[in-house]
Parts: structure tokens; C-alpha cells; sequence
């Protein structure tokens, strides 16, 4: 499924191009991709879609998000960790980080990996048409191994 979401992201240049799923399906079967996969991609986003459209309010930025046991299990210290440390370098508001947690917490089993949770945070930045600064995007597309330690 990230496979095709990353796909997504780099052959249609914001969301709103993309074509309609049945043809979107034939396109992303035509270069090799799974029904399945396609399938579970296309229902995500579908799931952001729809948590995009009810984010109804903003958190007040003097608040504090607490997070479940079920959302730190699913997730895990390291992926909130990477969240707050979003947050916290003023690139991800707060209904931006509650469209990433509901995201995550969709796929099956967990704990979600950092590499899918970096793609689900750029997923959730390209639908909201806003595109992440070079050093968040370096973040998010960097191997562990590649990072040079200053």
C-alpha cells in the first residue's frame, strides 16, 4: 500500500489530479501494482479524505495533546517522538497531527514502521496542499544510514 501512496505522490503533483479510482486502478495495475495493495491505498485515502474534511477546530496551541495507550502502541515512542518533533520545528499543526495519528492508526497490525510513518506524514501534507519545507521533506525521504552527525 505505501508503495502506491508514494507512487501517488510523485506522479500527480496534488490530489486533486488524480484521476477517478477506476481509471486511477487500471493506470496503478498497468505499472505493476497489486489489486489488493491498490485497494487498501485507495481506501486510506479515501480515510483522509474524510478526516480532512471534519477536522471542525483547531486545538488551542497552549493545550497539550496527551496520547492513549492504544495510540502510543500503535505508533510508538519513536513515531511520536518524530511527530512532536514536527510540531515542535512549527511544521505540523495541530489538526495536521491528529490527521496523522488517525492515518496511522488505519494500518492493520503496528507498531508503524518510521518509514511508513514518514510516508504517512507526507501523505497527509500533500492532501492538505501544503508542501513541507527542504529540510522536513530531507527528513522525510533521508535513509537512517545517510544522515551525516554534526
Amino acid at each position: 500500500m505505501f508503495d502506491v501512496l508514494v507512487y501517488l505522490y510523485e506522479h500527480y503533483w496534488r490530489p486533486d489530479a488524480i484521476p477517478d479510482p477506476e481509471l486511477l486502478t487500471r493506470k496503478l495495475s498497468a505499472v505493476g501494482f497489486e489489486a489488493e495493495e491498490i485497494s487498501e491505498a485507495l481506501r486510506w485515502l479515501n480515510g483522509l479524505a474524510q478526516v480532512a474534511e471534519s477536522d471542525a477546530r483547531s486545538a488551542d496551541p497552549r493545550s497539550v495533546r496527551v496520547y492513549s495507550m492504544i495510540e502510543l502502541e500503535h505508533v510508538g515512542a519513536e513515531g511520536l517522538g518524530y511527530v512532536r518533533f514536527l510540531e515542535s520545528a512549527g511544521v505540523l499543526t495541530a489538526a495536521l497531527r491528529e490527521r496523522i495519528l488517525d492515518r496511522a492508526l488505519a494500518i492493520p497490525g503496528g507498531p508503524v514502521s518510521m518509514e511508513d510513518l514518514k510516508v504517512i506524514v507526507l501523505m497527509v501534507f500533500w492532501t492538505a496542499g501544503e508542501e513541507p519545507d527542504a529540510l522536513i521533506l530531507d527528513e522525510l525521504f533521508a535513509e537512517e544510514g545517510e544522515r551525516a552527525i554534526h
